[in-house]
């Protein structure tokens, strides 16, 4: 039976890396699979998914206001039967598009895994991952781990010079130059410098 999984964690917890490596098992039994990637995440180039360890694939870009179940629908439409859908960075779904996924999932029978980040930079959960910690049927954190030793839950962004940053827009497209993984305890001293 299809379920809608969500893999979430802070970063460097190597979701990116869990999502190729799926991938690459469905292809060795034979299955096609349909990877999504939000077209504002280009630090790759445009339809490409990359890990920091170097793996990459190519996907299929999509924005804020495409709709996912049409996307899976005229892929299997074109190209056969569907294994599974992988979405990377699925923080920044829409909660429509969430809703999507399920359709694909209960409508079309393809399991769905998303990857992506519980919260933003000042604490505060993005809108895909609310809708999908709410409606996904299971739930998998991937851990990794602060500075300080204790698991990292949590993320800063910092500025050029280092120093943590608590204002701006929710969305700014980066990786370690611009955010750090830390537990709870780390980002609530950081916050309240």
């Amino acid at each position: 039976m299809a379920k809608l999984h969500f893999y979430y964690s802070a970063m460097n917890a190597g979701k990116t890396t869990t999502l190729l490596q799926s991938a690459y098992n469905y292809h060795e039994r034979g299955m096609r699979t349909l990877i999504l990637t939000p077209r504002l995440d280009d630090r790759a180039g445009a339809g490409v998914v990359a890990s920091r360890i170097g793996l990459r694939a190519p996907a299929t870009a999509f924005s804020g206001v495409d709709d996912l179940f049409a996307i899976a629908q005229g892929d299997i439409a074109t190209h056969g039967p569907l294994g599974c859908v992988l979405v990377d960075e699925a923080q920044f779904l829409a909660k429509a598009q969430v809703w999507q996924l399920t359709d694909v999932v209960d409508r079309l029978g393809v399991p769905v895994l998303a990857y992506g980040l519980r919260t933003d930079f000042r604490g505060e959960p993005f809108e895909g991952s609310q809708y999908l910690l709410a409606w996904a049927d299971e739930l998998v954190e991937l851990k990794t781990i602060c500075h300080s030793g204790r698991k990292a839950t949590m993320v800063v962004r910092v500025d050029a010079s280092g120093a943590a940053t608590r204002e701006g827009p929710q969305v700014e497209i980066g990786g370690n130059e611009r955010y750090l993984s830390v537990s709870r305890a780390e980002f609530k001293k950081i916050i309240l410098k």
